[in-house]
């Protein structure tokens, strides 16, 4: 499918982000009010589906279907229980040796439960940690979780996203600061929870890099990136995981954020703006690769 249908099912007054699909609803972020919005296709209609989110931004789920996110104004990421939303959720790493973690934007969790989260300072404010780096959040056998900074070689990791077979985590690099790259990585996984040395699998030049991603059944990676201030202007592209470049789609607003498929059979790509709208495309010729809910035919 080269030409996407777009359709527009919500408009916010800020930006949206860490949209997932719940299994017959889309959740989504407006950060600066910290709140995340449930859209239901039955009715067409949002409500308000979690309020004090702590400026949550992206967010996944895991394979039991408990909802993780991480909560950028309050410095950590979180579990939060969907049947309850509005409890506590549990804290799941909020800090390293002492230190307040940045502002955690994105996430993936693994087969083995670990929670892999980006940590960058996209603040005015001066960095807590000095690095902006990828962490890894492991649960124990005591119950706690134990966070382990896993790279030592970005400047402002943003989306990450497990290849299918998980031996993969792909890192968007996207720093501000015209001397410093903006690329999308492949760091290989070492059976511990590690990460190997990374492969440039593109490198955005001038131009706004990859914020948001989402994967394929196919295993394609389907990436937000793009504003019309440098490059070719607002896109979804889809990679190859080598990193090739298989198509690119123009967006119908200014800089989409991130994306996920959701819809009974996974094949509807719901993708979230800068400028708080939420758009989505029913056929884009692929279904979505997620961990939950897992696809129904």
């Amino acid at each position: 499918m080269h030409n996407w249908k777009w359709t527009q099912i919500a408009k916010h007054k800020t930006l949206t982000e860490g949209p997932v699909w719940d299994g017959s609803g889309l959740l989504y972020n407006e950060v600066a009010k910290s709140t995340t919005f449930r859209w239901d296709p039955k009715n067409d209609d949002i409500s308000i589906w979690r309020k004090s989110t702590g400026e949550t931004n992206g967010m996944t789920f895991d394979r039991q279907g408990q909802l993780f996110a991480c909560e950028g104004g309050a410095h950590r990421v979180t579990k939060i229980d969907p049947e309850t939303p509005d409890i506590n959720p549990m804290v799941i790493s909020e800090g390293l040796k002492g230190e307040t973690l940045n502002w955690p934007n994105d996430l993936a969790i693994d087969q083995h439960g670990r929670v892999y989260f980006s940590d960058p300072n996209y603040s005015s404010n001066p960095n807590n940690l000095d690095e902006e780096s990828i962490y890894m959040a492991e649960h124990t056998f005591g119950g706690n979780w134990n966070t382990l900074r896993v790279t030592v070689d970005t400047y402002k990791p943003n989306g990450v996203l497990f290849s299918i077979d998980q031996k993969t985590l792909f890192v968007a690099d996207a720093p501000f600061e015209p001397s410093e790259p903006r690329r999308l990585l492949a760091y290989p996984v070492n059976t511990d929870g590690t990460l190997g040395d990374y492969q440039i699998l593109h490198d955005f030049g001038q131009g706004r890099g990859i914020d948001g991603m989402t994967l394929t059944s196919s295993g394609i990676i389907i990436a937000t990136a793009g504003s019309s201030s440098a490059g070719p202007g607002s896109m979804i592209y889809e990679f190859e995981p080598s990193g090739r470049v298989v198509r690119t789609h123009p967006t119908p607003a200014e800089s989409p954020t991130n994306c996920t498929y959701g819809g009974t059979s996974l094949s509807t790509l719901f993708v979230t703006f800068s400028g708080g709208e939420v758009y989505k495309v029913d056929e884009t010729g692929h279904s979505g690769h997620l961990s939950y809910p897992q696809r129904r035919f």
